[in-house]
């Protein structure tokens, strides 16, 4: 799912999960990381990651971070993502987050015009390097 688009495709290998299951191993392993994956008929159709994050800003708010949302092609315009990022909020509430965030590459217009339809707001400039 993650090599399931040409963004995807340029920065992620199925062909070796080695990775994915290390990393898999230390999410499960840490409370503040939820991953949700939505199975149709035995096959993973939809994939997000909810990460908590205690913080000092905002006069000691805790935040979420949604990272890795994909619905497969077949299921876009069905109402999954919709459902996952519902789940991700409420989620965000019931443990006490004031603020859910999510970034997305700048190319993603689709995916931005669903956020924004869910009530997200397009507030800040995000910056990454390549470590």
């Amino acid at each position: 799912m993650l090599a399931d688009d040409p963004l995807g495709a340029q920065r992620e290998s199925p062909d070796d999960l080695t990775p994915y299951r290390a990393a898999f191993d230390r999410l499960a392993g840490d409370p503040n990381q939820h991953v949700m994956v939505a199975d149709r008929g035995g096959e993973v159709v939809g994939t997000l990651q909810l990460t908590i994050v205690p913080g000092l800003s905002r006069r000691g708010s805790t935040r979420s971070i949604i990272e890795g949302v994909r619905i497969h092609s077949a299921e876009r315009g069905s109402g999954l993502g919709t459902l996952f990022i519902e789940w991700a909020v409420a989620e965000s509430a019931r443990q006490g987050c004031q603020l859910v965030q999510l970034t997305s590459d700048v190319t993603r217009v689709d995916a931005h015009r669903f956020y924004e339809r869910l009530g997200f707001e397009a507030s800040h400039v995000g910056f990454k390097k390549a470590l």
